[in-house]
């Protein structure tokens, strides 16, 4: 008997579907919030069907979400970041990346929508100093805007902005403990990010926090004290980030596969004891997605300057969304050649497969020239 095939499309679409279901529960006692994600519910049903339409008719599968560095600078300078070592964020002006135009954010997004894209996770750099790409992009309401900030720059126009747009879900990066946070971003942040979600609370706005999973930190984020923490502010999503070693000497602080292995039993055991918060683990167990979800499989990751690439720590492209559109950018000769599981599921240490294997990636880039 031959072995049935991993339907990632069916894997993605369901979680989605449970996703909502688990949001709606949870703002019931709030009806300007439920009214929306009734709405969303809708939406997401009817963006699954334009996925599957597209994958019917044309051969593509289309990923129901998009990850979009949408700016190049940031008010703090957090030990390990990405997006500095990657070149996305630069403090320097003369340095920086070409930046798109609100209005081309927003039209990006919006043929994202039309495809069937569902969420787009909008990053940098610190993503609330682009407000004006915020308020450009909100206008697209069939989508969700997770905004991975780290909360600073909270305050009551940004409120006012996300009370008018609910689709705008700022999700507060923290380390764990004060000393965690402040240790790698910056003294008195954590006490900040603690502010804003405060002020999100006050106004019962949804909102999440983001968590860089160390080797260091994991039983203590993972641990109900910790979350109880979080639920006290009602925060209701929670994403568990793996640390990926973008800097020398740093590699100790990814995850082994012992503790990847556990980190996921241990997410799976608090979504039972948990019902009002909704967990998330990137890239979390690969094994059960077939291996990594980036270069469209799940997901891709748009630059600051609209450049198409497989995940934000692996910066390589060959397109640009502004030039060919979100559709061509999934048919390019990379995602194609790394959406193979063969690829994709290359051995790695810590929480990105592409990062660890980029010289793989750019001898693929070249023989494609």
């Amino acid at each position: 008997m031959s072995e049935t095939k991993f339907d990632l499309a069916a894997y993605m679409s369901d979680g989605i579907r449970e996703f909502m279901a688990a949001a709606y529960r949870n703002v019931l006692s709030n009806p300007r919030e439920a009214r929306f994600v009734h709405q969303m519910r809708r939406v997401v049903e009817k963006s699954e069907r334009k996925r599957r339409e597209v994958l019917e008719k044309e051969g593509l599968a289309v990923p129901p979400f998009l990850i979009a560095s949408i700016a190049t600078t940031c008010n703090l300078h957090c030990k390990g970041c990405y997006a500095r070592s990657n070149g996305i964020a630069e403090d320097d002006a003369s340095q920086q990346k070409a930046t798109l135009t609100p209005e081309q954010w927003r039209t990006i997004m919006a043929e994202a929508a039309e495809l069937g894209v569902n969420f787009t996770l909008l990053a940098g750099g610190e993503p609330m100093m682009r407000r004006d790409v915020i308020e450009a992009v909100a206008s697209v309401k069939e989508m969700i805007f997770p905004v991975f900030t780290n909360g600073t720059l909270i305050g009551p126009t940004y409120i006012d902005l996300i009370k008018r747009n609910l689709n705008i879900i700022p999700v507060i990066s923290i380390e764990g403990t004060a000393m965690g946070t402040d240790e790698r971003r910056g003294r008195g942040v954590f006490e900040r990010a603690m502010l804003s979600m405060d002020m999100l609370k006050q106004e019962d706005l949804i909102f999440g926090a983001s968590i860089t999973v160390t080797s260091e930190n994991m039983e203590l984020v993972t641990s109900p004290q910790f979350i109880d923490t979080l639920r006290e502010k009602r925060c209701r999503l929670l994403f568990y980030i793996e640390y990926v070693p973008t800097e020398k000497g740093t590699e100790h602080l990814a995850l082994d596969d012992e503790q990847v292995a556990r980190m996921a039993s241990t997410v799976l055991q608090r979504r039972n004891e948990y019902s009002d918060i909704i967990f998330f683990s990137f890239p979390g167990d690969e094994k059960a997605t077939g291996g990594c979800i980036a270069s469209g499989r799940g997901f891709f990751h748009i630059g600051p300057d609209g450049s198409a690439e497989p995940c934000p720590f692996s910066p390589f492209s060959d397109s640009n969304v502004l030039e060919i559109g979100v559709k061509e950018a999934l048919r390019s000769p990379l995602f194609r050649t790394l959406r193979d599981a063969s690829i994709l599921g290359w051995a790695h240490t810590g929480g990105c497969t592409l990062y660890e294997h980029r010289d793989e990636v750019e001898e693929i880039i070249k023989n494609k020239q």
